[in-house]
């Protein structure tokens, strides 16, 4: 085992962590392989958040009364978390948002209403999440902009070759997703962005995927926005991130207004708060940013680049074990580099029924599209099957998915 990686005996005392992980179902220990979709909060999460309703709950930004300066000075305090875990240069740069999809939201309808005219060109990939490909739809049908699809080649990695010939002049922004929610794909972003520096033109990342697992700098990748989501990475739902470069920021209009986004307002018109809370209308989801903190706390403690080294480990381990049975068709993972995200079907089930016979075995998958219908569509996938691993997961659990499908395969086709 690589020495920057998780130790058995460490991966223990992590699960201990986690209270869900004692759960029984269907009289089964919980096998929890669904972490694309949401992850399991530790008890420190759970426990700050408790605390902070117990002895500090107030409004932000409204008061000046004891509860109300607590309460603003954490939720100011996890903005300056997040900059430092992400390595954005302040504050100011760390939009909260509701989720990854609102932030990619923000920038679509925001960004996009000051920046682009008609017969402008984005270029988007693929395998994006419905996240990052509806909201440009609706951009293209309300500003008549053109939509591009970088696809993927041979190997099943994207198609740089392809993106050159697409990003052109004429486009005004990339947008790719990090690592791919359905074939666990971790995508190189680096020339992606110097394709769409040569050209004038912006990059978006969706991070979803990737922030929970993998070691993320903003300033070295050099992107000017990238999206996450605090539930897919320990901490609670509700809450999420953008961050956008301050001068991005600050010329873009706001996205949502009312209260406490503001600076003045008259019968005549208004003014706009400073960076973030420009974008921040309405009481925000304070609670949650505490817990979000505090997730980047124990994310912190452990180490991304050692999560993502044990990761690595179970992803290898997961992959040949899944690649060497015949009644199992897996997608991906046969080039470049990838999370420990799996879609596959058992031959001859349907994955709804699959998944549901899992969880008799306490094992928790999902099963569909994945919000990925167009990636699906183009490889010829239906529904799918997917377990999704996270550090608190181990080679044992995973072995007990290969026996649990395997019964499931000899049940059907006997």
């Amino acid at each position: 085992m690589d020495e920057k990686s998780l130790t058995d005996e460490e991966i223990k005392k992590i699960r201990e962590d986690f209270p869900i992980l004692k759960r029984k179902i269907n009289g089964e220990d919980l096998i929890y392989l669904d972490n694309a979709a949401t992850t399991q909060k530790p008890k420190s999460v759970i426990e700050r958040m408790e605390n902070f309703l117990k002895n500090s709950n107030a409004n932000i930004h409204r008061a000046i009364h004891t509860l109300g300066y607590e309460a603003t000075t954490m939720y100011e305090n996890a903005h300056k978390k997040v900059a430092n875990f992400i390595g954005a240069k302040s504050m100011k740069e760390i939009v909260f948002v509701r989720n990854a999809t609102e932030g990619l939201n923000l920038v679509a309808h925001s960004w996009s209403s000051r920046f682009l005219k008609p017969s402008d060109e984005v270029v988007l990939t693929i395998m994006e999440h419905h996240s990052n490909l509806v909201p440009w739809l609706i951009m293209r049908d309300k500003i008549g902009i053109n939509l591009k699809f970088i696809k993927l080649n041979k190997d099943g990695v994207l198609d740089l070759k392809e993106a050159e010939s697409l990003i052109t002049k004429k486009t005004k922004l990339v947008g790719v997703i990090h690592a791919s929610n359905v074939l666990g794909l971790i995508n190189d972003i680096k020339p992606l962005r110097e394709m769409a520096r040569n050209v004038g033109a912006k990059i978006l990342v969706d991070g979803a995927q990737s922030l929970p697992h993998i070691p993320v700098n903003v300033k070295e990748l050099d992107v000017d926005f990238f999206a996450a989501s605090s539930h897919k990475m320990l901490g609670p739902t509700g809450i999420g991130v953008l961050y956008g470069k301050r001068e991005l920021l600050e010329e873009m209009p706001p996205f949502l207004t009312g209260g406490d986004m503001i600076s003045t307002v008259t019968l005549q018109g208004a003014t706009w708060n400073e960076l973030p809370f420009k974008f921040e209308a309405g009481t925000p989801a304070f609670v949650e940013a505490t817990g979000f903190d505090e997730a980047i706390n124990y994310l912190e403690s452990i180490g991304m680049e050692r999560i993502f080294n044990y990761e690595k480990e179970l992803e290898r381990y997961v992959y040949e074990n899944l690649n060497s049975m015949d009644f199992i068709e897996l997608y991906g993972h046969k080039a470049g580099d990838n999370l420990a995200v799996f879609s596959f079907n058992i031959k001859g089930v349907h994955p709804h029924d699959a998944a549901n016979l899992l969880d008799k075995f306490g094992i928790a998958v999902r099963s569909g599209n994945h919000c990925a219908q167009p990636l699906m569509n183009y490889l010829n996938m239906d529904n799918t099957l997917r377990a999704s691993f996270y550090l608190y997961n181990t080679k044992e659990e995973a072995q007990k998915l290969f026996v649990a499908l395997e019964k499931i395969y000899k049940l059907f086709n006997r």
